[in-house]
């Protein structure tokens, strides 16, 4: 099936891909009402041999500053990727997955009792990953994931400079073990894991002047000066530094993703983000997490939707210059 032909109903569409599905290659058509959930219905697995992007879920919302729930986010995130599963996604032209292999992960395991384990919990998980060659598509879960996400990073390929979509900075300085969403940065550059002279924080609109020496292309620079040239002002700023992507929801304009715990008016539209996103090609990312989407809080899922869109839209662009991999049976 050639990538044009995605959705066109002539194939035999089975269903629960997410267990019966024996290659970890393809987009996989099934009603989108129905059958066993995973990440675009990819393949459920916990067999990370030979692949390229492990997608997993962070269900952890005790760092919350405000409304509660991005536990819940995952599993949002994956009901609504079934809507994008069987197509091309547009304006992409091809399907990524028969270019890269990928499974969803499943879950982190979080131990609520024990909430001061959890950070080296996310941490193991991660690094677990990565050692097996793989690199890590998390779904949040609050946005304090990205710090021990980042030190098992580190840990592999250095400092990171990241590419941060967000309403906040969350570089607020608080007490060193503090588990709280909104400092997370703030320990990361200064634990050294963060490479600060080619970072940059996109979206932002809340007032911080403790930027922890990361650069903004807040709210008004993108609304003032459009998509392309943030784009390009972003990639700049990255360079050929090894980079690590991090998109909180509610860098996105509340009208565009009410469910999320901390929403700040005037932000992106889920077309800006997508814009610039699809244009970051070149930047050598080695993964990515989306983050603080809040499902009780949404609105016909637009929010879980906007969330899956653009890890789809991740996926592309990882795969936008590689070659196919898979061919389906004719």
């Amino acid at each position: 099936m050639a990538d044009s032909d995605i959705g066109s109903g002539s194939e035999d569409w089975g269903t629960d891909h997410a267990f019966t599905r024996d290659s970890v290659y393809g987009l996989k058509m099934e009603n989108t009402f129905s059958g066993a959930l995973s990440y675009l219905r990819m393949k459920y697995s916990k067999d990370l041999e030979g692949i390229d992007i492990a997608v997993t879920g962070i269900p952890f919302d005790l760092a919350l500053t405000n409304r509660p729930g991005t536990r819940f986010g995952p599993r949002g995130i994956r009901q609504s990727s079934c809507d994008l599963a069987f197509w091309a996604n547009y304006p992409w032209d091809f399907d990524p997955l028969k270019r890269l292999a990928c499974i969803d992960y499943g879950d982190c395991d979080i131990d609520f009792a024990h909430p001061q384990n959890i950070p080296n919990s996310i941490e193991a998980h991660i690094t677990g990953i990565l050692d097996k060659g793989a690199s890590s598509l998390s779904m949040g879960g609050d946005h304090f994931i990205s710090l021990p996400i980042l030190r098992a990073y580190a840990k592999k390929f250095g400092p990171m400079a990241i590419v941060h979509f967000d309403a906040h900075s969350d570089t607020w300085p608080d007490e060193e073990g503090c588990i709280n969403h909104g400092s997370m940065f703030y320990h990361a550059v200064k634990e050294g894991i963060i490479d600060v002279e080619h970072s940059v924080q996109v979206g932002i609109r809340t007032n911080n002047s403790n930027r922890m020496g990361l650069k903004w292309l807040d709210n008004e620079y993108v609304h003032e000066n459009g998509h392309a040239k943030t784009a390009a002002e972003i990639k700049r700023i990255v360079g050929d530094a090894k980079a690590y992507l991090t998109f909180d929801i509610d860098c996105l304009d509340p009208a565009f993703a009410p469910g999320t715990g901390t929403p700040v008016c005037c932000g992106l539209s889920t077309y800006q983000a997508r814009k610039i996103l699809c244009a970051l090609d070149g930047i050598d990312f080695k993964g990515m997490d989306l983050v603080e989407v809040s499902p009780q809080y949404d609105v016909g899922d637009v929010t879980s939707l906007a969330g899956a869109t653009l890890m789809f839209d991740y996926i592309s662009l990882m795969s936008k210059d590689l070659p196919e991999k898979h061919k389906e049976k004719a």
